[in-house]
């Protein structure tokens, strides 16, 4: 029996990485000093592992920048090869996605709640990152409480204060994003069935958690004159067990409409007599031009609704 070559070791796992189709054309593969670290190989052993794919038809090398994949001719594909498994996706919700996710020039993008380029500070956040990580060092790779950064929910707890809302910083809780935070509050106060209301229209990540929490959702018109439709809500919430509210009141998305303070105590009032909880999304109230930033819904809440 022939004696393997030392360089199979690592060639092998290359090999089949490449017709597993985890490697793909084009792709960066890792330097003679890694791999001759990672499997304990001498120099002249991962040169010539690099040679052999390279002579397979599998690698090829550019100089100064390393070896990458060539990709594989069909008539080199083994008979007999594995395949990733496939990744079943909502064609719709993809497109949606990619809609609301894409990088976009500073001119072009309406489409999202996204501020331009030439409203953020970066050279001031490149310093403040910089300074940051000086001071905190690998601390900053460490878990971090569960509900967030005490200090930065103090600082929330403050700003909301001035806002004429009162905050306990233990109340609040850190997220990685809006949608984290919708559904931290949904899976809070419903179960799988309940009846959740939004506006229409409404952003349509907000159904797609609702749909994944199997919500059943019944949607509250929002007109652009007039606003939330509170005579409607009323009807809704008399002929059905509506468990939770989701609302933007300030610069409501899509429509930017503002609700009335007298129709978000009307909207409180009722979540305290139908007994059901608001959810308010208020993240776009620093957006105001007049001289007073609109107040949230919470800031009329006594009873914790």
């Amino acid at each position: 029996m022939m004696k393997p070559y030392k360089y199979e070791i690592f060639t092998a796992e290359i090999e089949r990485q490449i017709y597993n189709g985890i490697l793909q054309e084009n792709d960066r593969l890792p330097s003679v000093r890694i791999i001759k670290e990672k499997y304990k190989l001498s120099t002249s052993s991962v040169q010539s592992g690099f040679e052999y794919l390279m002579i397979k038809g599998l690698i090829r090398s550019n100089p100064r920048s390393g070896y990458f994949v060539t990709g594989i001719q069909e008539e080199n594909i083994p008979e007999v090869k594995t395949k990733l498994p496939a990744v079943v996706r909502d064609e719709v919700f993809m497109k949606n996605m990619m809609l609301t996710s894409k990088r976009t020039s500073e001119f072009s993008s309406f489409n999202t709640a996204v501020p331009g380029d030439l409203l953020i500070p970066q050279k001031l956040i490149l310093r403040t990152m910089q300074e940051v990580i000086r001071e905190k060092g690998a601390s900053l790779l460490r878990y971090y409480p569960s509900n967030g950064l005490e200090l930065l929910r103090k600082h929330i707890a403050k700003q909301m204060g001035a806002y004429g809302c009162v905050l306990n910083p233990d109340e609040i809780i850190i997220t990685d994003g809006a949608l984290q935070a919708l559904t931290i509050a949904l899976k809070s106060v419903t179960k799988a069935g309940d009846v959740v209301a939004v506006e229409s229209p409404c952003v349509f990540s907000v159904l797609e958690v609702l749909t994944h929490l199997e919500l059943k959702v019944i949607e509250i018109p929002v007109h652009y004159k007039t606003g939330f439709d509170t005579e409607y809500f009323k009807t809704i919430c008399d002929e059905n067990k509506i468990c939770a509210l989701v609302t933007i009141p300030n610069f409501h998305n899509p429509t930017g409409v503002v609700m009335k303070d007298e129709t978000k105590k009307e909207v409180l009032s009722m979540a305290e007599t139908y007994q059901f909880c608001i959810i308010e999304n208020d993240m776009y109230s620093d957006l105001h031009f007049e001289e007073h930033r609109p107040q949230s819904i919470k800031c009329f809440d006594k009873k914790g609704q």
